[in-house]
């Protein structure tokens, strides 16, 4: 997967617009992979999806309390990638108290497909959703990638959470520090 152009694909997300008005005032924006990927340098994370117990309790918990250090280790931000629609993510975030992790909704997995990473889980009611992982991606190109082991879609109830958590990928932005130069995000 390293070096690899992230997928152009479009996400379906919502932004607030107070000219909209009223209770919900936000307004559907279509996102594309270079504007989230294009010229920064940025830390991805995957994960089965919003509201699930390890999702819930350590990886976007643990990406969210790390997300000071990620960002002083020469990265421009941060975002959390579920096979979810935007509604979800949203409420998601709220529920958890993120503040600084970016969601990014892929609600049909056409980035999740794309990337090689959409699994089968319906025999748990979830339907297809996405193995987990993390990256880092360079101006939409994969520097380096972080994969739980096992990759399945056969029924297998296992959820590793072992190499894509916050502690990993920090160890690997530490490594490569000292190559990099001054921070410029």
């Amino acid at each position: 997967m390293e070096g690899r152009t992230l997928p152009d694909v479009v996400f379906k997300c919502r932004v607030r617009d107070d000219s909209v008005g009223g209770p919900n005032p936000y307004r559907w924006q279509d996102m594309s992979t270079k504007d989230y990927f294009g010229k920064k340098r940025v830390v991805v994370f995957s994960l089965p999806g919003a509201f699930t117990p390890t999702c819930s309790s350590k990886q976007c918990p643990g990406y969210e309390q790390a997300y000071a250090e990620v960002r002083s280790l020469k990265i421009d931000e941060v975002y959390c990638i579920g096979v979810n629609d935007a509604f979800v993510m949203f409420q998601w975030a709220k529920m958890l108290g993120v503040k600084n992790v970016k969601m990014i909704p892929d609600g049909s997995g056409h980035f999740t497909r794309r990337m090689g990473m959409l699994i089968n889980k319906e025999h748990l009611g979830f339907g297809y959703r996405s193995w987990r992982y993390a990256m880092v991606v360079h101006d939409g190109v994969v520097e380096k990638w972080f994969e739980e082991p096992g990759i399945n879609d056969t029924g297998a109830d296992e959820d590793p959470y072992a190499v894509t958590d916050p502690d990993t990928v920090i160890a690997y932005l530490k490594s490569v520090w000292p190559k990099l130069g001054a921070h410029v995000g």
